[in-house]
């Protein structure tokens, strides 16, 4: 399904197809995405571990009615997945319980950095939840991945500092951007 359009990309849901779960496999399969992502079971060391992982993806999010989800970033132009957007609810400190606090994030594949993809993508599904009213996202990130500290910095967050309210307490950088007024 589809979820948003931008002038250069498609968020959509990733799907079972052998194209989507190959790509899958080749992101998180990859220590220089992993190491900087708190997710249990990553890296993949199997491609059958990517249809799981879409499965996991989908009911996280079954009850959340399009809003949150975990997203394929396909290109307009070529068809091929850059990488993942993500919206959810961040979990807690005991790492599962969803809070209040609204995350936003981005895991592309190494071909596709240095586009502009999780600037744009995330830009759009920001614009949206911020229609949807939420007062506030955040971003956070493991301290050192300064490439993704820069993406927040484009989108306009706000750096608060390292915080451990999160993901089970794990220390991380910590973005937010309110709501346009």
């Amino acid at each position: 399904m589809t979820v948003l359009r931008t002038e250069r990309l498609v968020l959509r849901d990733w799907t079972d197809a052998p194209t989507d779960l190959a790509r899958l496999y080749d992101i998180y399969s990859r220590t220089e995405i992993t190491r900087w992502l708190a997710a249990s079971g990553l890296p993949l060391t199997d491609p059958a571990q990517a249809a799981e992982r879409v499965r996991i993806w989908r009911d996280r999010h079954a009850d959340h009615g399009g809003r949150y989800g975990t997203w394929a970033i396909e290109v307009r132009e070529s068809g091929v997945v850059a990488g993942t957007l993500i919206l959810k609810p961040l979990p807690g400190a005991d790492g599962e319980t969803p809070t209040e606090n609204i995350e936003i994030g981005w895991h592309l594949h190494p071909d596709s950095w240095g586009h502009g993809y999780a600037t744009e993508a995330a830009r759009a599904v920001l614009a949206r939840e911020f229609a949807a009213g939420a007062p506030e996202v955040y971003a956070v990130i493991s301290p050192g991945n300064e490439p993704s500290m820069a993406v927040c910095r484009r989108l306009g967050m706000t750096h608060l500092g390292r915080r451990t309210e999160w993901y089970g307490g794990e220390e991380l950088e910590t973005f937010a951007v309110a709501a346009p007024s």
